[in-house]
Formats: structure tokens, sequence, C-alpha cells
């Protein structure tokens, strides 16, 4: 690749990074100036920010964002970081069998599903397969189809079709229900006002993962999440019937906030009533995290001050009206009443909500919101004009009455439209219903959770119980508005599996973790290179820097979630980050000893380091690639990090670090890559390693016993997600007894509680069995008060519970599986790729067979120790990525030995030579890479270690004892194996291709 070509390359690269990371700059400077504003009062600080939601804070020239539009864009905080709630769902696939089949009394049916439930704690088969088959077992005579044969269900299921047939159309509900559940979450978590909300399908499983940075109101959420979804049928009124009450209701609001003797500025008067609405609204105002005007930063403040005071509402919602014929305004025709910016609408919420206004607001209206605002008005919500009816004031229709619903397109006009089909009861009422509002020609509002998804109007009376859903929609609306209309006729539930809840106290101790962790491990990096390598060592670190710019600008622009894990991916990444360049660097120091000239010394020594460069990297790639897909949350941040930190330091050390070297040689600057004293460290080495091989295969044999039968006798120390539970981090304002902490503890939950040490004498983990197969709120509010009161017998101590955690037995179970089927893809994906870049299994099976032994004296080693050490060894799902990296690492090492094994028995005359030597010769021509590689990442996991904070001391530590555990391994044991698994016999070609070429030539 040209010079040119690469430097336009580093160019564009970084602007990039540099455009994406600037986002996360500008909101942390509004955020800041948020900050200092409110002076510690967050609903001051709050409303600050929603004020400003719509305003332009970032001017590019060409383009403009708002506030929002840059949050959107930023390099967002774990909640470890920052704090917060982690939720896992579940969708009841229970429930959905059984209201499918309309919840029969038959013995066997209620039977296989009661078996099926318990098997799918311990069993990873799917709920409905496991069902079917339970039902098979029993031997009963009436088919399985009649059970699901229902009215709702006739098109789509009779009482003859096959088993497969059920099957499949329990999963393609199962499906749906999923599929439904997460659109209402998704709805549910946008109203509720938090930055940066993070929510996604399990794929494969019956879970969403639902994350909530910063939230506080722990109860307020559980209440939200897991409420039924309820879908209604409104009639409307009409604009022109609710206009007058709007004007009444501007004129009170103005007469009573002219009577005010207090005139407060905006943002303070806006933050009073947000906290009034939030107040009275409760739970049932879902529309937070969307403020007011911005007023103070205005220089027309006081202009917006009197036209508030004289039309306090309409200043905030502009009423619902468009030019008529002759030019003059006049009121839309319709259920909408009003638009207001999407910052406006918590003060409309506010107004409507006053005692004085509540009061001469008509008991069947309501006024209820959009769901988003609409195609042409980006940030407006339509307020619509909803007629309740009867003596309860509710809906006329509720969703259950649907059977299906379905995007499509109008054959006429080509357009987006819904069909929809109801039962036969519902058909009877839909039709009366558009019958009464066919007659004024008035609309049907379609409402989910109290927001209106759509409002169409009737024109005719729909009998049948099908009807088409027309309006100004994009495809994508018709699929929303499908998926709620079928969300309606939900036969099921979504319940808290799994919880985590983060204080924000303990996400400010991992950021300054994980900041004195980095900024250490560059030192420790920087200065080691520098040391060893001379002015190569200058050319890697300027890599390095390159690496963790572009490694955060990536991970800015795919809008990823910096946790506290990813955090030690970068620190990690600044380790392994070198290891490119000493391969490059060793290698030039092998071809100086040659006599070439250094420009030549350059070009050998990173045309022949290429092939181990690559094959290294890729082995650990894919490690990270499976642990993104087996992991979820914290995990796959890590893995992302991984991933990304392993292409940028392949770009920086192989582009960056070339260029440096060609402007040197350009300006004849002397390259260096050694001092004196490290020029000649391991580079005559000559250890006899195959010959000693049975020494290591002894130690190693010794080792593996020992691991195996401590893990066999002593087992280990479960984390809360692989054993199921709850697990609480506490800390008292004094050092406390951990001991006489468990004793109260089990005193109150009648059962073993573990408490750990946890940092200080004064910080603990307690983990708690009690209640484990309850997920409800309740059986959590028994466990929380237990535990407050087995805290509370500490005496003269006072406590704070800093962060919880909630994972059920299933999804431990579930957990725990996903982590062994990981473990065993990564040894057999690295023994696959290492067969094919090799060509001989002998190879791959001396890799596998350094991995595992690595994984086995690591799993023993968490097992011996865990007690003696003062942290935490549990095996959780960091473990497993401590574990599936330091398999990764083994094989990076392991691969850079093979590669040179390779290389010498391509050689000429290679088949002559005792296979034993050439391996021997393999093994200390890269000895000096793997022991300064090595080295350099071990100074990384050390400062990690120390540094990095007690949430994941045990994860660096496990990295941190697995490397110089794959050292030896990479050493000592792949590559050995190699010579006894061929015998002895060579693997390469015999004779060489050259040899042959030359024999034909003297053949007479």
């Amino acid at each position: 690749m040209s010079k040119g070509l690469i430097k336009f390359l580093v160019i564009v690269v970084s602007l990039a990074c540099l455009y994406s990371l600037s986002f996360t700059f500008v909101t942390r400077k509004v955020e800041k100036d948020a900050a200092a504003y409110a002076n510690g009062d967050m609903a001051k600080e709050k409303a600050y920010l929603d004020s400003i939601a719509s305003e332009n804070v970032y001017n590019l020239g060409i383009a403009k964002f708002t506030y929002r539009e840059a949050k959107a864009n930023e390099l967002a905080l774990g909640l470890d970081l920052k704090g917060g709630m982690n939720v896992t769902m579940e969708i009841s696939l229970d429930e959905l069998i059984s209201n499918l089949a309309n919840n029969p009394k038959d013995a066997n049916f209620n039977k296989a599903l009661a078996t099926a439930i318990q098997k799918s704690k311990t069993n990873n088969t799917s709920l409905i397969d496991l069902f079917i088959n339970e039902y098979k077992a029993t031997g009963a005579g009436t088919p399985i189809a009649s059970f699901f044969a229902t009215k709702d269900n006739s098109s789509a299921i009779q009482a003859t079709s096959s088993e497969a047939a059920v099957k499949s159309f329990l999963q393609l509900e199962a499906d749906n229900a999923i599929q439904n559940s997460y659109k209402v979450l998704r709805t549910r978590i946008d109203k509720f006002g938090v930055a940066s909300p993070n929510i996604q399908i399990q794929q494969g499983t019956n879970r969403i993962l639902i994350e909530l940075p910063g939230v506080n109101d722990q109860e307020r959420v559980r209440k939200l999440l897991q409420g039924s979804a309820k879908l209604e049928f409104y009639e409307t009124y009409n604009n022109s019937q609710i206009y007058s009450l709007l004007e009444n209701i501007n004129n009170i609001l103005s007469t009573t906030l002219k009577s005010s003797s207090t005139a407060p500025a905006v943002i303070d008067s806006t933050a009073q009533t947000v906290a009034t609405a939030d107040t009275a609204k409760k739970e049932e105002n879902l529309l937070a995290n969307l403020g007011a005007n911005k007023g103070s930063a205005d220089s027309n403040a006081q202009t917006d001050l009197a036209a508030e005071a004289n039309a306090p509402l309409f200043t905030v919602l502009r009423p619902a009206v468009a030019p008529g014929q002759n030019g003059q305004l006049q009121l839309i025709n319709g259920p909408m009443v009003g638009q207001a910016h999407l910052k406006d609408t918590a003060k409309v919420n506010a107004y409507l909500a006053r005692p004085e206004i509540k009061s001469i607001i008509p008991s069947n209206l309501k006024l209820l919101w959009a769901v988003k605002p609409d195609n042409q008005t980006k940030d407006q919500l339509t307020l619509y004009a909803i007629k309740t009816t009867g003596s309860d004031n509710t809906s006329v229709l509720t969703g259950d009455v649907i059977i299906d619903a379905r995007p499509g397109t109008d054959p006429t006009t080509n357009s987006p439209i819904v069909s929809m089909d109801m039962n036969a009861e519902g058909g009877n009422q839909w039709r009366r219903i558009t019958a009464r509002a066919a007659q004024n020609k008035d609309a049907i509002a379609i409402v989910l959770d109290n927001v209106v998804y759509s409002a169409p109007s009737v024109s005719d009376e729909i009998s049948g119980g099908s009807s088409q859903i027309s309006g100004n929609f994009t495809f994508e609306d018709t699929k929303d508005l499908a998926n709620v209309l079928k969300a309606g006729r939900l036969p099921t539930t979504a319940k808290i599996v799994e919880e985590a809840i983060v204080g924000p106290s303990l996400g400010q101790v991992a950021i300054d973790s994980g900041v004195n962790s980095a900024v250490f491990s560059i030192i420790i990096v920087m200065a080691f290179m520098i040391a060893y390598y001379n002015r190569a060592g200058i050319a890697a670190n300027i890599a390095v820097i390159f690496n963790v710019f572009f490694l955060m600008g990536v991970l800015a622009s795919l809008n990823a979630v910096l946790t506290l894990p990813g955090i030690a991916g970068i620190v990690l990444t600044m380790g392994t980050a070198v290891d490119a360049n000493v391969l490059i660097y060793e290698r030039m120091r092998e071809e100086m000893g040659l006599g070439k000239s250094m420009r030549k010394v350059v070009e050998d020594g990173y045309k022949h380091a290429m092939p181990s460069i690559l094959d290294s990297q890729i082995t650990t790639f894919l490690v990270g690639l499976i642990l993104f897909f087996t992991g979820s949350g914290p995990i796959q941040g890590f893995a992302t990090t991984l991933m990304i930190g392993i292409v940028t330091s392949l770009f920086t050390a192989i582009f960056i670090t070339r260029l440096i070297f060609e402007y040197m040689l350009d300006k004849d600057i002397k390259i260096s890559v050694a001092f004196p004293w490290s020029n000649h460290t391991l580079k005559n080495a000559n250890f006899a390693f195959i010959k000693k091989r049975k020494l290591a295969y002894t130690i190693s044999f010794i080792a593996i016993i020992i691991s195996i039968a401590s893990i066999a006798i002593k087992g280990f120390s479960y984390g809360v997600d692989f054993q199921g539970g709850r697990t609480y981090t506490v800390r008292y304002d004094q050092p406390v007894n951990p001991e006489d902490l468990r004793q109260n503890l089990d005193d109150v939950f009648g059962t073993t509680t573990e408490v750990k040490t946890f940092g200080n004498e004064s910080q603990l983990k307690i983990t708690t069995s009690y209640h484990i197969e309850e997920t409800s709120d309740e059986a959590d509010k028994e466990v929380l008060a237990k535990l407050n009161e087995g805290l509370s017998k500490t005496e003269g101590a006072k406590y704070e519970i800093l962060s919880q955690q909630k994972v059920g037995p299933t999804i431990a179970s579930d957990i725990r599986d996903r982590a062994i089927y990981a473990s065993i893809l990564s040894i057999l994906v690295i023994a696959a790729y290492i067969l094919v870049r090799f060509h001989k299994w002998h190879y791959s099976a001396g890799a596998a067979i350094a991995t595992i032994h690595d994984g086995i004296i690591l799993l023993g080693l968490f097992s011996i120790l865990d007690g003696l050490v003062p942290f935490s060894l549990d095996i959780d799902q960091h473990f497993v990525a401590a574990i599936l990296t330091v398999l990764g690492y083994s094989v990076n090492d392991t691969v850079v030995v093979f590669d040179r094994l390779r290389e010498y028995l391509k050689k000429p005359n290679a088949h002559k030579e005792d296979m034993g030597v050439t391996i021997t010769k393999a093994i200390n021509s890269t000895l000096s890479r793997t022991v300064i590689t090595s080295l350099t990442v071990i100074f990384v996991l050390a400062v990690l270690f120390i540094f990095g904070g007690e949430v994941i001391r045990g994860f660096s530590f496990a990295i941190l004892i697995g490397i110089v555990v794959a050292t030896y391994s990479s050493i000592f044991l792949a590559a050995p194996a190699i010579y006894d698994l061929s015998g002895g016999k060579h693997l390469a070609a015999d004779p060489s291709i050259e040899e042959k070429k030359q024999a034909k030539v003297v053949t007479p």
C-alpha cells in the first residue's frame, strides 16, 4: 500500500473519530453548565436540560444538532459507571400456551404444561417443545391441536391440524408476543424520561433486556414495566366542541398567574411546574423528560414572560387551526385540539392538572397525547379530545376482541394501511360504534397505555369485524400500529426475572478506578517500550495513543455503551496493542543481524512478521466474537471493546509506525530498535524444550490433578448470575465484622447467607438465596425488608445499600449453559481456524491441548484460592469473559510459535533436520517476543488489578494469572505436543520443492 494512501486513511479515520467523539464533548459541556446552574438541585438540573432539548447546541456549519440529537450520538456510560437500573423481562410463555387454549381444565394438558415449566428451569430446550413432548408422553387420546382450535384461532389452526402445525402456530404466537411486548415496553420507556435508554430482545430467548441509566425510582419502574398493556377504542370529540373549554382554561390560568405575588425565573418556574405535574399525575403521566421553554437564555425572555402571563395555555399549546378558504384561521375538523413542542408538553400537563382547571373539565373528557410527533412536525406532539362512556367513564371497546392485525397496501391508492380483524362479539360492537361515528364523520381513537396511536375518521358503518385503517402513514407506521393492535390481545404478561441496581456513588468510584487504571497503564506501556526498544519504542507509543483515540472514536460512532469491563478491555488493548509492534521489532532485529540495510530491515521486518500478526490477532478476535454473541450487558461491552481494539491495534501498528519509520528513513534519522543492554536479551536462547518436555508434562499433569481435585471437593463460589438469588453491595460508615453480620442475616433469613468484604472492611457484598424461586415485587420487598432488619442489628453503625442484583434460577441456568457452550465453541473455532491456516491436524490438537490446560488450571486456582485471598473469586459472567480472553491470548502466543515453525519447515533441506531440533529452534527464536509481550500485558493487568477497583478485581486477577499460565503453555506444551502427536516425524513436504527442482537439473 502506498504511503499516500496510508496517510489519506489515517487522516480520514482521525477526522471521523474526532467527529464521533465531538458529540460527547458537547453534551458533557451542556450537562456541566446544567449542574452548575442547578447547584445540586436535581429537579432544577433536569428542567434545565429538558428546556434546551430542542435547542441547537452544536453547530458544524453544514449541520446543526440539538441537545437531544447530540445526546443520541454521544459515547454513553453503562449502569456500572453512571448508576441506574438493569432489568431483564421474561415473557410468560406458559400463560401464552394456556390462554391460547382458553385455559382448558384437561388434566393431561395442565400436567404436561406444569412438567414443562419445571423442566425449563434446568433445560435449554424451549418451553413450547417441552410442552408438546410432555403432552405426547402422557399418552392422552385427545389430539393436542383440538385445544387450540378455538374461534379466535380458527384462521390458523384446526382440530385436525398436525403436531408440527401446532408447534409452528405456538412459536409464531410466541414471537408475536415477544415483539408486541417489546413495542409496548419501548413506548413506555421512551415516555418515562430516561436519558439514553437501551432495550433489546435477547435473540433466541423470550427475554427483553432493558437498561435505564440514572433511574433512582425503582418502584415506579417496576410498576411501569410489569403493568398490563391495555388497548382501548374511544369515541372522540370534535375540535369545535372543545375550543371554548380551552379558551376558558387559558383565561382562568391567566387570571390565576397574574394574581400570583411572586414571579420566579423561567427555568425555576419550569422546574416547579414539572415537579407539580409529576406529583399530580404520578404513574399516569409518563411524559417526563420533556421540559419547557428555555426562557432565561433567550434575549426575548421578558417578552415571552409577558405573553405567557396573558395566554399561559396557548403560549405552549397551539390550537388546532388552519387557514380557511377566505384566508382566515379556523378550527380544524377532527379530534385534534392542539399541538405542543416536546419540551412544552410537561408544562401543558401541569396546567391541566391544577385543581381549578380539573374542576371545569367534564368527567367524560380525556385529553391525551399522541404517541410520537407526526411526519410533518418533527418535534411537536398532538393533543386529542377523547370521549369516555358509561358511568365508569371507560372506552367503548377493548383490544381483547382483536384476532389479527397486519400492515398492507391499499390496492387503489397504493398507500400504506392496516387491516384489522375482530371476533364475532367485537365485530357486532364495532358495527354499532362505527355506525354512530359515521353519522357525524367522527373519529375513533386507538389508545394504548393512555397514549393515542391513531385516530382515524369513520365514513361508513363497518360490519363483519374486518376493517382497514388508513391515514398519513409510512410503512413503518403501519407495522407499529399493527403491533399495537395485536398487543391488545396479548395473551401473556412480562415479569422481571433479573434486576441490577447501581447507585451513582458506586458508579463514580468505578469511573475513578477505570480512569486511574487507564492512565497508569498508558504510562507503564510507554515507559517500557521506550526503555526496551529505544526510538522504535517512541513510534510504538505514538501508535498506542492513536489506537486509544481510534478505539474511543469507533465506540462512539457505533453508539456503544462504555461499561467498566469495557474500560478493562481498553486497558487490556493498550497492553496487547504493542504485541504487533513487538513482533515487528523482534523481526527487524533478526533482519539487522543478517547485515541488511535499514530500509530493507524495515521492509522485511513488516513483511515476515505479518503472518504471525494476523494469525495471532484473528484468533483473539474470534474469541471476542463468541463472547459478543453469547454474553450480555457488560460482557458484550467488553467483547465489543476487545474486537474493536484488535482492529485499531492492527491499523496503528502496521500503518502508523510504518509511516513514522518511512519518515525517519527519508530524513536520514537513525532508527534504533534496542539499547545496548536489551539488544541481546534472549537473542541466542538455546533451551532444550523438546528434551525437557516430559518434565513440563509432569508439572502440568500434577497441576491439573490438583485443580480437578479442588474443583470436585471444594467447588466454586458462584456469582448470583450463575446460581440465582439476590446480591446487595452495602457500605457501612465504619468497619464491621463479616462473620457477625452473616450470623445476623442467617437468623433473619433462616438460611445461609454469603457475606464477603468488597474492597475495604466497611463495604460488603451480601448474597442470599431466600425466595430464589420468586421474582415478584412482593418477594423483592420482603427480601429487602429482612435484609434491612439484619443490617440494622449492627449497633452504632449506619449503612447504605449501594447496588442490588436479582437473578431468577431459570435465567441463571441459561447464563451458565451459555458460558459452557461459549468455552467449548471457542476451543473448536480456534482449532478449526488453525487447521485451515496450517493444514495439519497436529497444530490444532496442540493448540487445543494448551487451551484446555489453561482453562483447567485457571478454574483450579479460582477454586483453591477462594476464601484465601482478600477479594472475591466468584465464578460469573465476568470470569467467563476472562477465561475466554486467556484462551484467546494463549492461542495468540501459540500461533506465533507455530508460524515460525511453519517458516522453518518450508526451508530447503528442512526435512533433513530432526523435527525436535526444528521445534526447539522455533520456540527459542520467538522466545524474546513471547516474554516481552507477556511482560507488557502482565504490567498492564497488574495496574488494572491494583487500581481498577473491586468490581473487576476478580476479573483482572483471572486474566493476570491466566496470561502467566498461557505463556507457560504456549512455550512448554503446545509446540512440544506437536512433536509427540506426529511421532517425531517431519510435517514438511519431503523433499522440498526446491530440492526437487535441483534434482531434475542434475539427473542425466
